[in-house]
């Protein structure tokens, strides 16, 4: 039984990373900046250490990772900006070091050790160098496309009209993976740390067209949804990183050996895109009404 600190556990890697370990027997140190948030009570019930940690905070990481065996490392730039992504990142990893943590594992993303030249991939790769110099035992996992992000955004908002608005050809494969099946990988790494220590792996369970998307969310959701391409110049006007990223994925290709991935580590419960569908409340996602609260 390892005590693991998992960054990010009011999250979807982190939160999936402490379910994933806390159901395999570990010891989990939820560290969150939002220790009274409802994600982090639910870990609690689960059995979850929940402590407050904050990356611009040295000593409230240096003491949520006292005594910890293990790390589960995740850094964003959403809601900040790529500095601080870096910075936040580097303090973490210093943080572990000098704790003398016997493992970090750290996700990152598909393909960011290749200079894709997309700013948040780009910042992994300068983490993930960080996280080579620090003399502790390392993973790389590197997660493809986030199957959860159709659930949510522009995807959403499309197909409430029935939709599949997406900035990729309709015959382009891109692969992917749900928060579920990263977690899963992240606890498997973290409990066989002899096997994975000094690895990076590109993680994703599955491999659809666009149009092969539109399909799925249309037998999930009920809906006759078809495949719109949203031209690139109109991403770039939101986002100049998420142009990049898209791309990317159109020209150079997200190429994931997910057949060897499902062949190598079956223990993880790979789920497909159908199975990730079919397991959303699509109702509810797709009610456009915001639900007023029940009275007590």
């Amino acid at each position: 039984m390892l005590t693991v600190a998992v960054t990010g556990a009011t999250g979807a890697q982190g939160g999936a990373t402490a379910r994933a370990l806390l159901a395999a027997g570990h010891r989990v140190r939820a560290l969150t900046r939002t220790p009274d948030a409802p994600a982090a009570e639910a870990l609690r019930r689960l059995g979850a250490d929940v402590r407050h940690a904050d990356f611009d905070d040295s000593l409230s990481l240096d003491a949520a990772l006292a005594g910890a065996d293990s790390l589960f490392a995740v850094t964003t730039p959403f809601g900040t900006d790529i500095a601080t992504e870096i910075r936040q990142g580097k303090a973490l990893l210093d943080a572990a070091a000098a704790e003398a943590l016997g493992h970090i594992v750290f996700t990152s993303a598909a393909h960011a050790d290749r200079d894709t030249g997309i700013p948040h991939y780009d910042s992994k790769e300068e983490i993930e160098r960080h996280l080579r110099e620090t003399g502790i035992p390392w993973t790389v996992i590197a997660p493809a496309a986030f199957m959860d992000n159709f659930a949510s955004g522009w995807t959403l908002e499309g197909l409430r009209e029935n939709t599949f608005a997406w900035p990729m050809p309709a015959d382009r494969p891109l692969t992917l993976i749900p928060a579920e099946d990263i977690g899963a990988f992240a606890a498997l790494a973290l409990g066989r740390r002899a096997d994975f220590a000094g690895r990076r792996i590109d993680i994703a369970s599955d491999e659809l067209t666009a149009d092969g998307i539109a399909a799925v969310l249309s037998l999930a959701t009920g809906r006759p949804v078809t495949h719109r391409e949203v031209p690139l110049s109109y991403v770039r006007t939101h986002s100049d990183d998420l142009a990049a990223m898209f791309d990317y994925f159109t020209t150079s290709g997200l190429d994931v050996d997910v057949t060897g991935l499902r062949r190598a580590h079956p223990e993880v419960g790979w789920h497909t895109f159908d199975d990730w569908a079919a397991a959303q409340d699509w109702p509810a996602l797709l009610d456009p009404t915001p639900k007023e609260p029940a009275l007590s």
